[in-house]
């Protein structure tokens, strides 16, 4: 299986690369292409996973892409999306981006990967070592499991281990946010 990674380059999502890196046989686009470029790597890869910071209109582009605009991966993507199984949709409130475009796999609602954000969504007294140890366990963990072949089993792996520490309202907050899709059933 084939799978392309798309993760514009950002710092401050670097905590997710620990995912994609026991992915044998990975394509990994960080930046540089075209749209039409991508959507071609898209149609050529079996599976296609989208990490970074994002909106429910998509995966945002972070100035990495010449001709992207804000979104990379938006609304124009979604229908050679559905030709694909077991992908990986993570960024800030991935699910309605996912629900409304009918794909199907392993995704994120809103993830807080900064302090601004947890203060955001309303989590108080939170400093960056909360949101490191978050960070740094969800790619690592995720790492993981992320070659399993169903999102379901992606999902419930990443939810058990990912959850373990109840102490870090971050990772709380976060689990309760990891969901997935399957056409044929939901959840």
């Amino acid at each position: 299986m084939k799978t392309l990674i798309i993760h514009p380059e950002d710092v401050t999502t670097d905590f997710l690369k620990p995912i994609y890196e026991t992915i044998p046989v990975k394509t990994v686009v960080t930046g540089g292409i075209s749209k039409e470029a991508l959507r071609e790597l898209i149609g050529s890869h079996d599976r296609i996973m989208m990490l970074g910071h994002g909106s429910p209109w998509g995966l945002l582009s972070v100035g990495r892409f010449p001709d992207a605009g804000l979104h990379l991966v938006d609304n124009s993507m979604a229908e050679l999306l559905k030709t694909k199984e077991n992908n990986v949709f993570i960024w800030c409130y991935a699910q309605k981006f996912v629900e409304d475009n009918d794909l199907e796999g392993f995704y994120s609602g809103m993830f807080i990967s900064e302090v601004l954000e947890s203060k955001m969504m309303g989590l108080t007294g939170i400093d960056q070592s909360v949101v490191d140890q978050s960070n740094d366990s969800f790619g690592s963990i995720a790492g993981r499991y992320i070659n399993e072949r169903n999102p379901e089993v992606i999902c419930k792996k990443i939810r058990q281990d990912y959850g373990k520490n109840k102490n870090n309202p971050v990772i709380c907050y976060n689990n309760a946010r990891l969901n997935y899709y399957l056409r044929q059933a939901v959840r």
